[in-house]
């Protein structure tokens, strides 16, 4: 309007009507206008009218198009519309619509670039956890390799005192005898005074021979974890040489096994020509319940599956961290993966597919346990416990309590009652009818590392026998826990470097020990003493029994797996 309005003025000065040139640009506000009046050339007015009729024509020829009038007319102003013609016109608007298309091209791109910016942190965050588990993995070994030291240093030394001593015809002192303080018909009886087992004597007949052993040798690197299939003769194992291993053990005793020539052996290789390649350490495994899949999960995030003849069925990638435990629920149907990067996923393995990812925690999760075929736990570095469901977007119960990393949940047999074990130095027994925790165990001195619960009581093989929890700790000890009132039973004190793990026979008369002190020890629940004891070549990580209860399985830190014969 302001341009027309110039126009007309233009007009009106040109053919003498001054006064009404004034008129009209005093009511036009003129002198405000930043057009400058010497721009405007003559006979602009009609110019206007004859660009009117042209610009009508151009806006009917860019209705009949895909293209916005209204955004098109935007890009001009009026004096471009006085001094330019249709042709400059276009350019102007072609020429102005990539500028435009270029500056949110720009916007996109700094929009990305945070994006990436915003990866590469989250990638820092999840090293500098790595590193830290590294580290912490690091300190460990170096601890082992010279407790190693010094116990080969008291060895020699107490040879070279026995050579002393036969020289000058003396007689060594015995070795100490155990000492049992307990209740005359064992450990069962609610309310008896817990009993103190102290180390027994290495003269005892409960060493196992080394002809009753089986070393399976193969892996470059420490040995981290081991499974036995729960159907048959399958002994899976995983390292740090960023492969999992199958291993066909025969049936029989170690010794005939042997002489009929080393165990078959599949390789589940993780990474594709070296196999030193740390993002790529197996950190755990778990075979289904029919024994026909192993699932391994990875330092690289990854989730693998395999057959029982070592294809790779599938290979599941959604985390962005480490996995550090995996299960499959009863059913088989769904595989349940924690990580790193603070998120659960369960996996629809059929359709090998993620169905859900949990996103609950603050910190890195330790522990995955199923509860039934829908529903599991969780445990993490900030402390905390979530109960969460298949289908559901809020964990469906939290169990707050602990004051340090939570490092392992398990589910009772009959799915009830949750254990948890902390760093805090403490073990809990929670319940979902209650939000806090029913039981708060605090025996240990240090911190505990693992649980494992007893296969007896109801909803068991073993339905008669007590229920029991039993707790491995830093502070060298086992204890065993009568969960009905929440008491010590006793400790189990036969080893002398931290308990890294537990595991019960499957008629639950028996638990087996490993330890970084590099022995195996079988106790005797009936009594609490050791009945069998192994001493191997270096830290024992993990222990597992075959579904027949005859043999145990243990991993290593010298790159081993050893098969102990277990007879009564």
């Amino acid at each position: 309007m302001l341009t027309e309005s110039v126009s007309n003025i233009c007009y009106f000065t040109l053919a003498g009507f001054t006064h009404s040139a004034f008129a009209l640009g005093y009511e036009a506000g003129i002198n405000k206008c930043t057009i400058d009046g010497n721009m405007v050339p003559p006979a602009s007015l009609i110019t206007f009218v004859q660009k009117g009729l042209q610009y009508l024509e151009m806006e009917a020829n860019l209705s009949n198009s895909d293209a916005d009038v209204e955004e098109d007319f935007s890009f001009l102003q009026p004096l471009d519309l006085i001094t330019k013609d249709v042709r400059e016109l276009r350019q102007m608007i072609k020429e102005r619509k990539k500028g435009l298309q270029k500056e949110k091209e720009k916007e996109k791109e700094k929009e990305k670039e945070k994006e990436r910016e915003k990866d590469k942190e989250t990638e820092k965050e999840h090293e500098r956890e790595r590193a830290r588990i590294r580290e912490k993995d690091r300190k460990e070994r170096e601890k082992e390799v010279e407790k190693d030291r010094e116990r080969n240093e008291k060895v020699r030394d107490r040879e070279k005192q026995l050579e002393d001593n036969a020289e000058r015809g003396a007689i060594p002192d015995q070795e100490e005898k155990t000492v049992v303080k307990q209740e005359e018909n064992g450990i069962s009886g609610v309310g008896a005074e817990p009993m103190e087992i102290a180390v027994p004597s290495t003269s005892q007949t409960c060493e196992i021979s080394s002809s009753d052993v089986m070393i399976l040798e193969g892996h470059a690197s420490e040995v981290c974890a081991c499974a036995w299939s729960p159907t048959g003769s399958l002994l899976a194992s995983g390292s740090g040489d960023s492969t999992a291993r199958i291993w066909t053990v025969a049936e029989g005793t170690a010794r005939t096994s042997m002489q009929n020539g080393p165990a078959n052996v599949l390789v589940l290789k993780h990474v594709k020509g070296r196999t030193n390649e740390k993002s790529k350490d197996v950190t755990t495994l778990d075979w289904n319940g029919e024994g026909t899949l192993l699932a391994t999960g990875s330092y690289d995030g990854q989730a693998r599956i395999w057959s029982t003849t070592g294809e790779l069925k599938s290979t599941l990638s959604k985390h962005k961290g480490p996995i550090f435990s995996l299960k499959w629920n009863k059913k088989g149907d769904f595989l349940l993966t924690g990580s790193c990067d603070k998120t659960a996923i369960v996996w629809d393995v059929k359709a090998e597919e993620w169905r859900q990812q949990f996103e609950f925690h603050t910190g890195p999760i330790l522990d995955v346990d199923w509860r039934n075929n829908v529903s599991f736990a969780t445990s993490s570095t900030d402390n905390m416990i979530y109960v969460c469901k298949v289908g559901e977007t809020r964990p469906i119960k939290t169990f707050a309590g602990h004051q340090g990393e939570v490092n392992c949940v398990k589910w009772d047999p009959a799915g009830q009652l949750l254990a948890s074990c902390s760093d805090d130095i403490s073990a809990k027994v929670w319940s979902m009818k209650q939000e806090k925790y029913v039981y708060d165990l605090r025996e240990h001195t240090k911190e505990i590392y693992t649980l494992r619960w007893s296969p007896t009581g109801p909803g068991t093989n073993n339905p008669n026998q007590q229920l029991v929890l039993a707790s491995a700790s830093f502070d060298s000890t086992v204890k065993l826990w009568d969960v009905e009132v929440g008491k010590l039973i006793s400790t189990l004190c036969g080893h002398r470097d931290p308990v890294y793990s537990v595991a019960f026979s499957p008629n639950g008369e028996y638990l087996a020990s490993g330890s970084l002190d590099r022995c195996i020890n079988v106790w005797s629940l009936k009594d609490g003493n050791i009945v069998k004891k192994y001493t191997g070549n270096g830290g024992i990580f993990e222990v597992c029994w075959n579904k027949e209860g005859d043999k145990i399985a243990a991993c290593s830190a010298n790159n081993t797996v050893c098969v102990l014969d277990f007879r009564m």
